[in-house]
């Protein structure tokens, strides 16, 4: 059986490549290999997120980090930010540190299953995700984030309309304090859902 990105120690043959890109105004390098999500590039989800996110500060969680695209774009553009990274997939964390220290950034990069790894709370918590994984995983996660914001935090999260972006702000608004669609983007759905 295949690899899926969200595998712990994927076994797929690596297959390394350079991907170049824009993010949040800033040119951008990192490496992607087999056994990780989007390895051919930005993802349109990931890229959506990234649009429609505020300007943030304090301390924020990269959740399903993958090669660290999220993180990485964060952390260029605002350089004071506390960023914690975290993925499943030790491969991914492995590249997600290369390409914080290619594209100078800093941020702690660590392993594990979902919030299994990551200690104290956050002003914001961003994720894309993993809709394969299914829906008791990812409503999972989104209930742990809940429990790892600060007061007045937020979690950010893309689902495409079609994969369950509805039933999901349905599903944040009962844990949430509030929860709203902040953007539409090619089937995407950007959804803010903010702690009291």
């Amino acid at each position: 059986m295949s690899d899926h990105y969200y595998t712990e120690s994927p076994t797929s043959e690596h297959d390394e490549r350079v991907v170049r890109l824009t993010a949040l105004g800033n040119e951008l390098t990192f490496v992607t290999d087999a056994g990780v999500f989007s390895r051919d590039g930005l993802d349109r989800g990931t890229e959506a997120l990234l649009d429609a996110l505020p300007a943030l500060s304090g301390r924020v969680l990269d959740l399903g980090c993958g090669w660290g695209a999220v993180g990485v774009a964060l952390g260029k553009q605002y350089p004071a930010l506390e960023i914690v990274m975290t993925d499943i997939n030790r491969r991914a964390v492995e590249l997600a540190r290369r390409n914080l220290a290619q594209n100078g950034v800093q941020a702690e990069v660590v392993q594990g299953d979902g919030f299994a790894s990551v200690t104290g709370a956050f002003d914001a918590i961003l994720t894309n995700p993993p809709i394969r994984a299914g829906k008791a995983v990812i409503y999972g996660l989104f209930a742990d984030a809940r429990a790892h914001l600060k007061p007045g935090g937020a979690l950010y999260i893309v689902i495409r309309k079609q994969q369950g972006a509805p039933s999901a702000l349905k599903y944040l608004r009962e844990i949430y304090a509030e929860a709203e669609v902040i953007d539409r983007s090619g089937g995407f759905h950007v959804i803010r859902a903010r702690v009291d």
